[in-house]
């Protein structure tokens, strides 16, 4: 049973379903899948791999069998049903779950079912699974975890005020860390209240906690979203001085508030350092990427166009093709009109991150509600 036990979950990390199915299967015939355990992994298998019809097959199995569901079936269904909005089967397997007096509940079944129902624009309905999720969360040993949803849930339906109590609550119940600091400073901001987000900012920073640039570099972003360069460039020298180390979106938000506000000398170096920093294949955005190459086209400087594309190509942001040809473009005048459609060519894709902070300025289309959690 243990052997056959490692390998389905061996295979089903891997998202291998044929040998995952096979060893289950081997274990129906030797009269082992008689615990939940073995049908959780695969239903949580399916779940991820979107396999629907297979989920609702292996239910039924399970339902023929007299199988008790636990707390972890209950959070697999739900997630999956939350993802494809059928809120039908979300209420049944609510009810199920609340009528089933052995399931110990607790906050996460209530969040994914709030989650859901925030996807689905059922606010009311969400609220409700909110408010069961909260009474759970102070007798969980993941109290610090349930803050942290709730208030990004909370945030997501602009209840503000609710973010605020939970915080206080949060602070009063135990040790802050800098994962919560993340999430607090992410849900105001989704309220676009910089000067709260930088009071919790403060607060952070007099801690003494281990210096995570992530907490900084969510209010960087929002400065460049702003178009507060100028304030974004202080914030990063304050965290340097401070032993903290920029992260490669840091530069690549300076890049993009750069453009936004026509400062393209610097938003050239910014990029530089973004791309340099990010690992091979990262792609930035379209837009900021043809703004800099549009303003070395206009200055006319083949040597650093040339250095700029060579790094580039060296991290796989374009190919080898698109590379020679923008060079060609750039060192020949021609339109870079052109040019620009050679980078669309070449499949780059906007990144959401990136794209939360740019102007409306030149880049209203680019506009996207991106969340770090």
């Amino acid at each position: 049973m243990e052997v056959y036990g490692i390998l389905l979950n061996c295979f089903a990390q891997e998202k291998d379903m044929e040998k995952a199915e096979a060893i289950m299967q081997k274990m129906r015939e030797a009269g082992l899948a008689r615990t939940i355990l073995s049908y959780n992994v695969m239903l949580n298998l399916y779940r991820l791999l979107k396999k629907h019809d297979k989920l609702d097959a292996l239910i039924h199995e399970i339902e023929e069998k007299c199988i008790k569901y636990d707390k972890f079936t209950f959070g697999i269904l739900l997630t999956t049903y939350a993802n494809i909005f059928d809120i039908e089967s979300m209420d049944r397997i609510l009810q199920r779950m609340e009528s089933e007096p052995k399931v110990v509940l607790d906050w996460n079944a209530y969040s994914i079912a709030a989650n859901g129902f925030i996807n689905a624009g059922l606010t009311e309905k969400a609220l409700a699974m909110l408010r069961k999720s909260e009474s759970l969360i102070l007798t969980s040993k993941r109290r610090s975890i349930g803050f942290d949803f709730l208030m990004t849930q909370y945030a997501t339906i602009g209840m503000k005020e609710e973010v605020l109590r939970l915080w206080e609550v949060h602070k009063k119940t135990e040790k802050i860390y800098n994962k919560s600091y993340i999430s607090m400073i992410t849900s105001l901001l989704k309220f676009d209240d910089i000067d709260g987000a930088e009071k919790i900012f403060e607060e952070w920073e007099s801690s003494e906690l281990f210096y995570d640039f992530r907490v900084p570099n969510f209010l960087i972003g929002a400065y460049c979203r702003k178009g507060l360069v100028e304030k974004a460039e202080a914030f990063i020298n304050r965290a340097i001085m401070k032993g903290g180390k920029p992260l490669p979106h840091t530069w690549y938000f300076l890049a993009a508030g750069y453009v936004n506000v026509s400062q393209l000398p610097k938003a050239v170096e910014a990029m530089k350092l973004a791309v340099s920093a990010f690992d091979p294949g990262w792609k930035p955005s379209q837009p900021i990427l043809a703004a800099c190459l549009e303003y070395l086209k206009e200055k006319v400087d083949v040597k650093e166009a040339a250095e700029f594309l060579r790094l580039l190509l060296a991290k796989g942001v374009v190919s080898v093709d698109i590379h020679d040809r923008l060079f060609d473009y750039m060192k020949n005048g021609k339109s870079f009109s052109q040019a620009s459609h050679l980078i669309e060519e070449d499949a780059l894709v906007c990144d959401g991150e990136a794209t939360q902070i740019l102007g409306a300025k030149n880049m209203n289309a680019l506009f996207a509600n991106g969340e770090i959690h």
